[in-house]
């Protein structure tokens, strides 16, 4: 038996050494990206445990005394270094960013995610090619513009005085709508321009995995009599399921990482308490007030709960039968 298996070593010893042997010009051009990888993004991570420490940006990260510790189970557990996570959960306006984060995230998940679908699906029935091509550019060039260009359209649309949809209502008779310092209206807009700038771009995902549909199954819908729309629900549908699947996973993994641009550019002091999400409070009371361990321990905190809801949305998506990320 260990005459065997020893031999059965050598073999595949001898063949691992045949192929680097073969391809060892691949493996030396493999040595400088996982250099790049090994040094820019994998050896900085050390400095995460900035979140367990004090504030000390000068000094080894490994000479930096630890956090006070924090008594748990009415002080028969003392967890080191947890003081920073302590500090910022009593901090108001921290539970007010976490509260924003996740409200803005629900509604991006509510309507953010379905418009790229419904528009990929509505494109799909076009039946003028040249149209399709032009409404389809049309909507994914938002994309390009920067949120610095989308709040100034913004201010010139709904600006109270002088906005576009403002001066329209106001030749009705009607009083005009402050987009821009109503919380509510500004909610509204903040979630509409981000669908605005997103739905063309995420729809050439769904549009290629919409070519991928075998015709035959649309016409054996269309001798069954099914109509377009029994069609786009009964074969389209169900065909790029997998690929709506895993998109909402990874969306959902985002939840917690709200667009830093998006609500900087467009905030202002009338919607203060709506527009200050996660990355806003990292910036102003983390790096702004110098308090790196402070920004390091939210932003740990924010991939870890992304982490977590990746994970199991995962899990979920699989329990039901369906086709997770891995």
């Amino acid at each position: 038996m260990c005459a065997s298996v020893n031999w059965k070593g050598l073999i595949l010893l001898n063949k691992a050494g045949s192929y680097i042997q073969r391809y060892w010009t691949l493996y030396v051009m493999l040595l400088l990206p996982i250099a790049f990888f090994l040094i820019f993004r994998y050896w900085p991570m050390i400095n995460i445990l900035l979140a367990f420490k004090r504030n000390n940006i000068i000094d080894p990260i490994m000479q930096v005394p630890w956090a006070e510790g924090v008594e748990i189970f009415d002080g028969a557990i003392t967890v080191p270094g947890m003081s920073n996570f302590q500090q910022i959960w009593n901090h108001p306006p921290f539970r007010l960013a976490v509260r924003n984060t996740l409200m803005f995230s629900v509604f991006d998940l509510g309507f953010g995610f379905p418009a790229p679908i419904i528009l990929a699906l509505l494109l799909n029935e076009l039946k003028f090619k040249k149209f399709k091509r032009v409404t389809q550019t049309i909507s994914y060039m938002p994309h390009f513009l920067s949120w610095i260009i989308i709040s100034g359209l913004a201010i010139r649309l709904f600006s109270p005085s002088s906005g576009t949809f403002n001066s329209i209502i106001g030749s009705w008779g009607m009083e005009p709508v402050q987009f821009l310092s109503a919380p509510n209206q500004w909610v509204g807009m903040v979630v509409g321009l981000g669908i605005w700038r997103s739905v063309g771009w995420n729809t050439i995902i769904y549009l290629a995995a919409i070519t991928s549909v075998n015709p035959e199954l649309y016409e054996a819908a269309e001798v069954d009599g099914a109509s377009r729309l029994r069609r786009m629900w009964h074969v389209t549908l169900p065909c790029i399921r997998p690929v709506i699947v895993i998109l909402f996973i990874l969306a959902l993994g985002g939840t917690m990482g709200a667009d830093f641009e998006r609500f900087m550019a467009l905030r202002n002091h009338a919607v203060i308490s709506m527009a200050n999400v996660l990355p806003i409070y990292v910036f102003e009371w983390g790096l702004g007030n110098l308090r790196f361990h402070w920004a390091t321990a939210v932003g740990l905190f924010q991939n870890l709960i992304n982490l977590f809801l990746l994970l199991g949305a995962n899990v979920i998506v699989k329990k039901l039968g369906g086709q997770g990320l891995w």
